[in-house]
C-alpha cells in the first residue's frame, strides 16, 4: 500500500532511479529465471533450431514482438501526426507476405530439412551465392537489429539514465550485457520462451496507456476515431500516385519486406523452422499476418491518441520522442512504469533473436560449422560462445555509430536500410525459385554487389529522372530486380534432364 501511496504522489522527474531500476532487475530476473529452466541440457541444435520441437502457438506469439521491436512500440505512433494512419497501408502488404512465405517458402525450407535458410541457395544456384546471401543477411540484420537498439537505448538515456549521470555507452553495455546472460546457453531453444513473455509485456503496455488516455479525454473508442478524422489524422489510404505513400507503393512494398525481412531472414526462419511440422509452421505465418494486422491497427489508434492527449497537454514533442514524453512526463508514474516495461520488452525480442540469428548464420554459413567433422561437440560450442560475445561487442560499436549520426526516424531508417541490403536476397532467392537456369557461381557475387550501388544512384538523382514522382518501398523491388537481371546475365539454361 505504501508503495502504491508514493507512486500516485510522485512525478517521474523526482521518482527515485534506484526504484526504476528495481523494476528493470525484477524484470531480468524473471527471464533469467525462464532462461535456466528451457535451457538445460542445451546443445547447438538446441541454440541453433531449438532441436525442432517448438510449439507453433509460442512461436507465433514471440515472433509478434519480434517483428514489431522498439521501433513499432515509439516510431509507429509517434509517425502519425506525420503521415496519419498510412502505415495501415504497409501492413496490408506484410498480410500479402506472410501468405507467400508460407505456402511459398516454408515448404522449400521444410523439404530440404534447413537449419539455414541460405543452404538452399547452394543446393539450387552454388557455394558462392550461398556465401554471398548469408553475408547479406549478416550485414542487412546487424543493422536493421542496432538501429532498433539504438532506439530503445536512446529512450532509456534521454529520460531516465541521463539524469542518474549514466554515459550512453555504458546503458548500451549493460543492456547487451544482459540479453548475452539470457541467450547464452539456450539460444532459439529459450528465445521461443523468453519473446512470448515480452510480448506480452508489450502488447499489455500498449493496452493500459490507451485505455489511460481514452479515460482522461472522456472518449469512447468512436468519439476519438471521428476526434482524429477532424483532425485529419485517422486516413488510411494516400491516393497520390506521385507520393511514396501512394497505397499501391505501399501494399505492394509492404508484401516484399515482410518477404524478405521475414521469409528470407535466417532471425525470422530461425524460430519457424524450429516448430515440428511444416503444416504447423504454417499456421505458425498465417496467424503472424492477421495478428500483426490487428496489432499495427492499435498502435496507429494509439498515436491519434497521443496526439489528442498532446494537445490537451501542451506537448510539443513529435515523431519518437512524442510518445516516451507523454508516458513519462505527463502521465501517472505507475503508467510510466508500465511504458518502460513495456518498452524493454520491446527491445529484447528484436536483440536476443537477431544476436541468436547472427551467430548461427554465421557460423553454419560462414564458417562450416555443421560440416567441419574435425571439432568435436565441445569445441563447436566454444567457437559458437565467441562468435556469440563477438556480434554483442560489434552491436555496442554500431550503435555508437547511430548515436552519433542520430537519425529522427528510426522506422523510416529501418526500411532504408532494408531496401539496400535485403535486395540481393531477393534476387538470389527469386532466380533459384523461378528459374531453372544454371549460374557461373564464381560470379554470384558481383551482381548482387552492384544492385545496391546502381539503386543508391537511383536515388540520389531520382528527382531528374522522374520528376514528382518519388520511390517509396519499391526501392527493394527494384533492388531485387536488378540482381535478378545480373545473375540471368551470368546464367545458362539448365540442359539437365529431369
Amino acid at each position: 500500500m505504501k508503495l502504491c501511496y508514493y507512486f500516485a504522489n510522485t512525478n517521474l522527474n523526482i521518482m527515485s532511479a534506484p526504484l526504476l531500476f528495481l523494476f528493470v532487475i525484477i524484470y531480468f530476473v524473471i527471464l533469467l529465471g525462464v532462461a535456466k529452466v528451457t535451457g538445460k541440457n542445451s546443445n547447438n541444435m538446441s541454440f541453433f533450431i531449438g532441436n525442432k520441437n517448438s510449439h507453433w502457438m509460442l512461436v507465433a506469439f514471440g515472433m509478434i514482438g519480434t517483428s514489431l521491436s522498439g521501433v513499432t512500440f515509439v516510431s509507429v505512433p509517434g509517425a502519425v501526426g506525420k503521415d496519419a494512419f498510412h502505415y495501415l497501408q504497409i501492413t496490408l502488404g506484410y498480410l500479402i507476405g506472410y501468405f507467400t512465405i508460407a505456402y511459398v517458402l516454408l515448404p522449400i525450407y521444410y523439404k530440404l530439412n534447413l537449419t539455414s535458410i541460405y543452404n538452399y541457395l547452394e543446393t539450387r544456384l552454388g557455394f558462392t551465392a550461398y556465401k554471398t546471401g548469408a553475408s547479406f543477411f549478416i550485414l542487412s540484420r546487424t543493422l536493421g537489429a542496432t538501429a532498433r537498439l539504438y532506439l530503445v537505448v536512446k529512450t532509456l538515456q534521454v529520460f531516465i539514465l541521463d539524469n542518474m549521470g549514466v554515459p550512453f555507452w555504458a546503458t548500451t553495455l549493460v543492456i547487451l550485457a544482459m540479453i548475452l546472460l539470457y541467450t547464452y546457453e539456450g539460444g532459439v531453444k529459450t528465445i521461443v520462451y523468453t519473446d512470448t513473455l515480452q510480448t506480452s509485456g508489450m502488447l499489455l503496455g500498449l493496452i493500459i496507456c490507451s485505455i489511460y488516455i481514452l479515460s482522461n479525454l472522456h472518449l469512447s473508442v468512436g468519439e476519438a476515431f471521428n476526434a482524429m478524422q477532424v483532425k485529419g489524422i485517422a486516413t488510411v489510404f494516400n491516393t497520390d500516385v506521385n507520393s511514396k505513400s501512394f497505397f499501391l507503393k505501399q501494399i505492394i512494398g509492404g508484401a516484399f519486406i515482410t518477404l524478405t525481412m521475414t521469409g528470407l531472414d535466417q532471425e525470422m526462419m530461425q524460430k519457424n523452422i524450429s516448430v515440428k511440422t511444416l503444416k504447423d509452421a504454417q499456421k505458425n505465418m498465417v496467424t503472424i499476418g492477421f495478428t500483426m494486422l490487428f496489432v499495427i491497427t492499435l498502435f496507429l489508434f494509439l498515436g491519434g491518441l497521443l496526439n489528442l492527449y498532446a494537445v490537451q497537454q501542451n506537448v510539443t514533442a513529435i515523431g519518437d520522442d512524442l510518445f516516451p514524453t507523454i508516458a513519462l512526463n505527463h502521465m501517472p508514474p505507475y503508467l510510466s512504469i508500465i511504458f518502460i516495461l513495456a518498452l524493454i520488452s520491446a527491445l529484447f525480442p528484436s536483440a536476443d533473436g537477431a544476436i541468436t540469428a547472427l551467430t548461427s548464420s554465421f557460423c553454419i554459413d560462414l564458417l562450416g560449422m555443421q560440416r567441419n567433422q574435425n571439432w568435436d561437440e565441445a569445441k563447436k560450442k566454444k567457437i559458437r560462445q565467441r562468435i556469440h560475445l563477438s556480434f554483442a561487442f560489434i552491436f555496442l560499436l554500431i550503435v555508437m555509430i547511430f548515436k552519433w549520426i542520430d537519425n529522427k526516424s528510426i522506422i523510416d531508417l529501418l526500411l532504408k536500410i532494408a531496401s539496400y541490403t535485403y535486395g540481393p536476397l531477393l534476387g538470389l532467392f527469386a532466380f533459384g525459385i523461378l528459374t531453372k537456369r544454371t549460374i557461373k557461381d564464381k560470379w554470384a557475387a558481383i551482381p548482387c554487389f552492384l544492385a545496391p550501388i546502381l539503386c543508391l544512384i537511383l536515388d540520389f538523382y531520382q528527382k531528374d529522372l522522374f520528376g514528382d514522382f518519388k520511390i517509396g518501398q519499391e526501392l527493394l523491388i527494384i533492388n531485387g530486380l536488378f540482381t535478378f537481371i545480373g545473375l540471368w546475365l551470368i546464367s545458362t539454361p539448365n540442359t539437365q534432364k529431369n
